[in-house]
């Protein structure tokens, strides 16, 4: 599992470190692994060009002391100066005794030509202009240096201007090849739309771990988390014992909902399907194992967990349903209309179990009365809003998809792709892990898993090189991606 603390965090976690070593030593730890970085993404070290953009934080001297061991391997390294005056002393001398040079931005130094062309002239240039704690863009001089780079872009812990806690970006950013962190991730490395702009990233140990807190701010899931989380029939097990899961969607407008919906919950471990709703018959017609029944919701049999909202449409029927099935006592995911139904401000603490949300941008943005752009400009505070506001775990769509829970880090999935953006993948997605709630999976966990499995099988469906995929195809991708995850 990847982990991402908060820069407060960190830095205390620094201090304790740092209390504990000779003066310097944390510095060069990072220093040696960003050189190590930086010589693997060379290949040849030796007659190599290197440009070190250098601020005046501490990011700066990593980068001027990787400099000097890069510079000691052979390879032509300047510092670009953006603050000579605050550069870091010791790193200066450092890479000025193994043979670097340096400039300053508007001239002078020791290096000829002008900064703009020693950056556009290397092979590699390293971006040590702000550190974690930057906040807004790049200034109007470090901007003009970052659009002159040709070679491989390499960013210090974080790209320069983007927020590590929020990963919120205002203003111009470094836009990475790749990051090299240092002691944990950071959460804006897993966030959008910070993420973005961070590249590869590749963590660097320098001893943090003993001085961090047991929970982290941020976390992502990987392969062998969800694979120990994803649930497994015994050989006593019945359809019932499984779980069954209730799927309330679909109208006579949008048919498709009910049926997407169900081809998700079909394959996300549950024994059974009950779908409720006017589209039995194209339910049906699809999926024939699906049990059927015409509502309300209540008198449709016993279920495990229910899903409501994909396709409802918003009549009386509709919003019936929906407080048919929050009155209920098992697990329930509202997505889509029901979300729309759902009157704002409710707390959903007051039910006996767990209530997943599932919103892209535009339903969050309803739910907390603010504006879209808000809600995709700040995601990481807009989930952990929506979870404390309504009291239930909260799935925030969208390019990096986010997991919120009271009290419990935010859960980042990293398997999303941009083809997911289709008509009906997030009706599919909510079938899927209504299923793994009715397997007894907790809400987060469901979500959690649901979200990867869901952003692993787009990617199955669109491989190798990209390419439109629709919702069914999503669906029907999930049991050959659920395998490769277990294998």
């Amino acid at each position: 599992m990847r982990i991402a603390y908060s820069v407060e965090t960190v830095r205390a976690a620094e201090r304790e470190l740092m209390a504990r070593l000779p003066e310097g030593a944390l510095m060069q730890r990072a220093a040696a692994g960003l050189a190590a970085a930086c010589a693997d993404l060379l290949g040849r070290v030796y007659g190599s060009r290197v440009a070190l953009l250098v601020g005046s934080g501490d990011n700066g001297g990593d980068a001027l002391y990787a400099g000097a061991r890069l510079a000691r391997r052979g390879a032509g390294v300047t510092a670009v100066l953006l603050n000579p005056d605050r550069a870091h002393g010791g790193g200066l001398a450092a890479l000025r005794a193994a043979g670097g040079r340096v400039a300053a931005v508007g001239g002078g130094g020791e290096a000829t030509g002008d900064a703009e062309a020693i950056v556009a002239r290397a092979d590699l240039v390293v971006d040590g202009i702000v550190g974690i704690g930057g906040k807004g863009g790049l200034r109007p001089d470090a901007e003009r240096l970052v659009r002159a780079v040709r070679g491989t872009l390499v960013a210090v812990d974080l790209p320069s201007g983007v927020d590590a806690d929020t990963g919120e970006v205002r203003g111009s950013a470094v836009r990475a090849d790749a990051t090299i962190t240092f002691g944990t991730y950071k959460p804006g490395l897993l966030i959008d739309p910070a993420r973005t702009h961070a590249g590869a990233l590749r963590l660097v140990g320098i001893g943090l771990d003993a001085h961090l807190p047991a929970d982290p701010d941020v976390e992502a899931l990987q392969h062998e988390d969800v694979a120990a989380l994803l649930p497994r029939p015994s050989a006593e097990s019945d359809k019932y014992r499984r779980g069954v899961v209730g799927v309330v969607a679909g109208s006579a407008r949008y048919p498709g909902a009910a049926v997407l919906a169900v081809s998700g919950a079909l394959r996300g471990g549950a024994g059974a399907v009950r779908y409720v709703g006017p589209a039995a018959d194209t339910v049906i017609a699809r999926f024939p194992e699906t049990l059927v029944h015409s509502g309300p919701p209540a008198k449709a049999g016993r279920v495990q967990s229910w899903v409501v909202g994909p396709g409802l449409g918003d009549g009386a029927a509709a919003r019936h349903s929906l407080e048919d099935v929050l009155a209920s006592d098992v697990p329930v995911l509202v997505d889509a209309d029901g979300l729309h139904l759902l009157p704002t401000g409710s707390d959903l603490r007051k039910r006996e179990a767990a209530t997943v949300l599932t919103p892209h941008a535009g339903e969050a943005a309803a739910l907390l009365g603010v504006s879209r752009e808000e809600v995709e400009s700040g995601r990481l505070a807009a989930v952990r809003a929506l979870s404390e506001r309504y009291g239930a775990t909260v799935l925030l769509k969208g390019s990096t998809t986010l997991i919120a829970a009271e009290h419990q880090p935010v859960r980042v999935n990293p398997t999303g792709v941009g083809w997911l953006a289709t008509a009906g993948s997030g009706d599919v997605l909510s079938g899927l892990i209504g299923s793994l709630l009715a397997t007894g999976l907790p809400a987060r966990d469901a979500a959690s898993v649901g979200a990867y499995l869901h952003g692993l099988a787009a990617r199955r469906t669109t491989a190798p090189h990209g390419a439109p995929i629709a919702a069914y195809d999503v669906s029907t991708a999930l049991t050959d991606t659920w395998r490769d995850v277990l294998a």
